[in-house]
């Protein structure tokens, strides 16, 4: 790919995301000329809509038409990122709407071409880190616990591959260090514990609560005893961004994030416009359940799930590490076939901002798997200490089908869940971009104990989970 398609790409995001997403009905208009589009000021805001919706299926609906369904809910409301045009278009499909909040869409910066050295000062928006700045914050930490943690390269993103840029594919293995320890080996000495944030990369609060956990493991050891413990019988495996080239796109809006949900890949649409975005959605490219529920087949949608299972690099190389960090012990195919009570490790990957806690499967709340009790006791113990509500997705948000907790619980077994970090107290800290400032007076004290309790219970969570008194709602 040459660089100047490179910029038309980085820069047609910006402007595409930056609007969010137009349904099927406005990308008709778009190109029709209505004067619904020909107004440039239909264009200058981001919409968020609450929308109110009275059947189990209204939530595919809107993702089948194109439209942007935030992961949020409050009762029967979904909530939708569009434009000043797009609450016209929900109504002629039968939903009442409300804007609830109207933001300046983005201004495209000018691409860059190489970058300079990593830096972990490297922000955005108030303090948001880059993703250099991830990656020069885990080689630090690495240089200077080299007796606690070690960093990995598991591949590359799909610019990378291209030779259009990107970046490479890290994680970082924070434990006491002893023999045997943060190998790429399923049978590990210790059980494992890992975080992912950022697949949906305008989900920003992700990367920093990750950022966070990793100086929380290494700054605590030999002064807090249970962070102590925890180092000296556990292995927290990390991946701060799982979508890079993603997140690059999101620093570019600077103090105004460019709001991009998907991976870099435009081999399947790459002249989006003012109706959507390029790239795929990499929660919904897992080869589990791929094509179900809660995914598009228009590569524009904000829930494109990619040409076939799988198909996108920065998934695939995800998928590599973990079975290279854990062994397959779900030795059924079938959907209620379970893990072995006593299988050890635990995963969590981080979303927002819908203030729950998920857990497979994923893809149809009406099918349970074969360890739904242990599942459905330790996300419940996971919403008590957060405040958040726990249940499967479609039970609480909606059905989404090639999701990573899926996926790692029916190829391996592990005990998955997905965290949406939200503001579940009216702090003014919702959204995909929140004022900086919450991460450190909201979130962390909020995620510190959720993740303690997670990774305390790596090395038998089904058992912890199964004696645990039900969580009531």
């Amino acid at each position: 790919m040459s660089r100047k398609r490179l910029a038309g790409i980085a820069a047609g995001a910006v402007v595409a995301v930056a609007a969010a997403t137009l349904p099927q009905a406005s990308l008709a208009a778009a190109r029709t000329n209505s004067p619904q589009t020909a107004d440039s000021t239909a264009q200058d805001n981001v919409v968020v809509y609450r929308v109110p919706t009275h059947r189990p299926q209204d939530a595919q609906t809107l993702m089948s038409r194109g439209y942007d369904l935030m992961e949020r809910r409050q009762g029967n409301d979904l909530f939708v990122l569009g434009d000043s045009t797009t609450g016209i278009q929900l109504s002629r499909l039968g939903f009442a709407s409300t804007a609830v909040k109207t933001m300046k869409r983005p201004t495209a910066h000018k691409t860059t071409g190489a970058r300079g050295p990593a830096d972990t000062n490297g922000t955005y928006d108030g303090g948001y880190h880059t993703v250099d700045a991830q990656y020069a914050h885990m080689d630090q930490v690495a240089s200077q616990h080299p007796d606690m943690a070690t960093v990995v390269t598991y591949g590359q993103s799909w610019l990378k591959q291209s030779g259009s840029g990107g970046h490479d594919l890290k994680a970082i293995c924070v434990t006491k260090m002893n023999q045997g320890d943060c190998r790429l080996n399923p049978n590990s000495p210790k059980p494992r514990f890992f975080l992912m944030s950022q697949i949906h990369a305008r989900e920003i609060t992700t990367g920093e609560v990750s950022w966070r956990w990793i100086d929380e493991l290494t700054n605590g050891y030999g002064k807090d005893p249970d962070i102590t413990k925890l180092m000296d019988s556990t292995e927290m495996w990390v991946v701060p961004i799982a979508n890079p080239d993603g997140v690059d796109m999101v620093a570019q809006g600077g103090d105004n994030p460019v709001l991009q949900r998907k991976n870099a890949d435009d081999s399947n649409g790459s002249s989006c416009g003012f109706g959507g975005q390029v790239g795929v959605d990499l929660n919904r490219n897992a080869g589990t359940h791929w094509g179900g529920l809660g995914t598009s087949n228009q590569p524009c949608d904000e829930v494109y799930l990619g040409p076939a299972a799988d198909s996108e690099v920065e998934n695939t190389a995800l998928e590599g590490l973990f079975r290279q960090l854990y062994p397959a012990v779900r030795t059924g195919s079938g959907e209620s076939d379970p893990a072995p009570a006593d299988a050890r490790g635990m995963m969590i990957t981080l979303h927002s901002d819908a203030s729950m806690v998920l857990f497979p499967w994923e893809y149809d709340h009406t099918v349970h798997t074969g360890n739904d009790a242990a599942l459905r006791g330790l996300a419940g113990r996971l919403g008590s200490i957060t405040g958040y509500q726990s249940g499967q997705a479609g039970e609480i948000l909606y059905d989404a089908s090639g999701g990573t907790d899926d996926w790692t619980y029916d190829k391996l077994g592990l005990a998955s869940f997905t965290i949406e970090i939200g503001d579940v107290d009216g702090r003014g800290c919702d959204g995909f971009t929140p004022p900086y400032s919450c991460q450190d007076s909201y979130f962390w004290p909020k995620m510190k104990p959720a993740l303690m309790y997670a990774a305390q219970h790596a090395t038998a969570p089904y058992q912890t989970a199964a004696n645990a008194a039900p969580h009531r709602r």
